[in-house]
């Protein structure tokens, strides 16, 4: 009897949430253990009303007529999970350089610091990475003086031309000044001089 109870208890909240919207078993724990949440989530899967994009992680799909199912970024997914699990994260690498436009290249593996736990999501062709890492390194009070450290570090110190330079030059000037006088002092010491001399 337990489980169309539960089942129409999740359809009657879905109605009620946004398209689009990243959802997972813990959501919906308010209407039964994580065993029949489970095989209510995959019932409703079967009807199209849900779509599971990894391992307890699903999607209330946004459509389009020519597109089909509107899937979100690996960075929205990872920003769910983070809230999910009251961790702060912050992207690195390719994903960093690609958010700040110096990169067109959509990475098929997004790598996030976080302090939450270690671990590697696969959903479809793509992988998120959280690496765990010290509170040091989240504690950057800016969010593009944060993502420039990060972008800095993936290009690497010998690595860094002038055109990528001036152009991370620029978009720093966006970055409240005393947040990037503040996220200064936690970059290493090539990082930090570039980033003072904007400031």
């Amino acid at each position: 009897m337990e489980r169309p109870i539960v089942e129409n208890s999740i359809a009657k909240k879905l109605k009620k949430l946004q398209k689009g919207s990243i959802l997972f078993v813990d959501d919906f724990l308010d209407f039964g253990n994580p065993e029949s949440v489970k095989k209510a989530l995959f019932r409703l899967e079967g009807k199209r009303l849900l779509v599971r994009l990894a391992h307890g992680i699903y999607l209330y799909p946004k459509t389009d007529k020519d597109l089909g199912v509107l899937y979100p970024s690996a960075e929205e997914i990872a920003i769910a999970i983070a809230k999910r699990d009251r961790a702060r994260i912050i992207p690195t690498g390719v994903q960093a350089l690609n958010k700040l436009g110096l990169s067109t290249q959509i990475p098929l593996k997004a790598v996030f610091l976080t302090d939450g736990a270690a671990r590697s999501i696969k959903i479809g062709k793509r992988t998120i990475t959280f690496k765990k890492t010290s509170p040091k390194n989240l504690l950057a009070k800016g969010e593009i003086s944060s993502l420039v450290i990060q972008a800095l570090k993936s290009i690497g110190q010998n690595k860094l031309e002038d055109e990528s330079l001036k152009k991370l030059q620029t978009i720093l000037r966006k970055e409240k000044k005393e947040n990037i006088l503040h996220d200064a002092k936690l970059a290493p010491a090539w990082i930090n001089k570039i980033l003072m001399n904007v400031a």
